[in-house]
């Protein structure tokens, strides 16, 4: 099969991204398809292909920070373009099917799958009115919530608007909060935030950004994550967090966090956390040809509350998605061989 691996890309999320992408690429060769790696954002697109079973692959390793602001508008800028017509667009076209690892910005809420479904180009992973839906975190617990999984109380606020409204003033003064931008990725951005006066220093710095912020109280209780593959989940993963949240950096550099699959939890509780990952799977709108991660954090009385659901999760060697697939038996080329049956079938 000639698959195109669009990694990379304009987002956060960016390295992330590529080191994904790599992988992709090394899996799909080593269950013998056809395989090019495309980057839409670079100024040179095609970072390797058409590559066949036996060509070796490199990697890439991901930053300790994500790129700048500026740097990012310069990417959207080239990935627009690529997704408007010229090569890259016919390539994709020549697919016989795309796999997205484009983690976090266009290729995660759901603009670059909205272009594939216009081209009729098959595609890995949600469709693109789930993709929007899962993007943008508000959205997301009221949907959860609605369908009758436990969700945090929340407040939107758009600091470059308005000063704190009177609802996230409430949450901030009534004990500490996390601070994290609505549509974002790899937890970039997020912030604990113990008072209104650190709530509007960060404010301040997001404001030229128009950003919109997602304020929710600290969930002091045990971090899980908990990925849906089709109909199957897969074995919950404690996270055990040497650092306040699970931000960017404790979740790509080595020693911030400790990643435990299968978790060291009461099997009550596993199928509870594994039971709410499949209804939110389905709440959402990503059907049995899909895939997704959902993440939970556990409040004061160790209750699991529902944070958010993943469309795109990352796929490097170190990411969570993978480290489920091992704890569920699987090699890394079984999950990613997995996906491909999925969007094929």
């Amino acid at each position: 099969m000639r698959v195109v691996i669009l990694s990379g890309g304009e987002s956060s999320e960016r390295d992330v991204s590529l080191a994904s992408g790599w992988s992709v690429a090394r899996a799909l060769l080593e269950r013998g398809h056809e395989v090019t790696l495309v980057d839409p954002a670079a100024a040179v697109p095609v970072l390797a292909g058409p590559l066949r079973p036996g060509d070796t692959v490199a990697g890439v390793a991901v930053g300790k920070e994500p790129p700048s602001r500026a740097e990012r508008h310069r990417l959207r800028s080239r990935l627009h373009a690529a997704l408007t017509g010229g090569p890259v667009l016919e390539l994709l076209r020549g697919a016989d099917l795309v796999f997205l690892a484009l983690h976090g910005g266009w290729g995660e809420d759901g603009h670059v799958q909205a272009v594939l479904e216009m081209a009729g180009v098959p595609f890995t992973g949600a469709d693109s009115a789930t993709c929007a839906a899962a993007w943008h975190k508000g959205r997301t617990q009221a949907v959860l919530g609605a369908a009758g999984l436990r969700v945090a109380e929340r407040a939107l606020w758009r600091p470059a608007v308005s000063d704190v409204p009177p609802d996230v003033e409430r949450l901030a003064t009534a004990g500490p909060v996390v601070a994290k931008p609505v549509a974002d990725g790899s937890s970039v951005s997020v912030h604990r935030v113990d008072s209104l006066s650190q709530l509007g220093q960060i404010a301040a710095e997001l404001r030229s950004e128009e950003v919109e912020l997602m304020v929710e109280p600290f969930l002091p209780g045990r971090e899980f994550t908990v990925a849906v593959v089709g109909d199957q989940v897969l074995p919950v993963i404690e996270i055990e967090l040497t650092t306040p949240v699970f931000d960017y950096t404790a979740k790509y550099q080595p020693g911030a966090a400790v990643e435990v699959c299968p978790a060291r939890i009461p099997d009550a509780l596993a199928s509870r956390l594994q039971e709410s990952a499949l209804r939110a799977h389905r709440a959402l709108g990503f059907g049995s040809g899909t895939y997704s991660r959902t993440d939970f954090r556990c409040d004061a009385d160790g209750e699991p509350m529902c944070l958010e659901v993943n469309a795109l999760p990352g796929l490097t060697a170190t990411s969570l998605v993978p480290l489920a697939a091992t704890g569920a038996g699987w090699t890394y080329s079984d999950l990613i061989q997995r996906i491909v049956d999925l969007a094929t079938r």
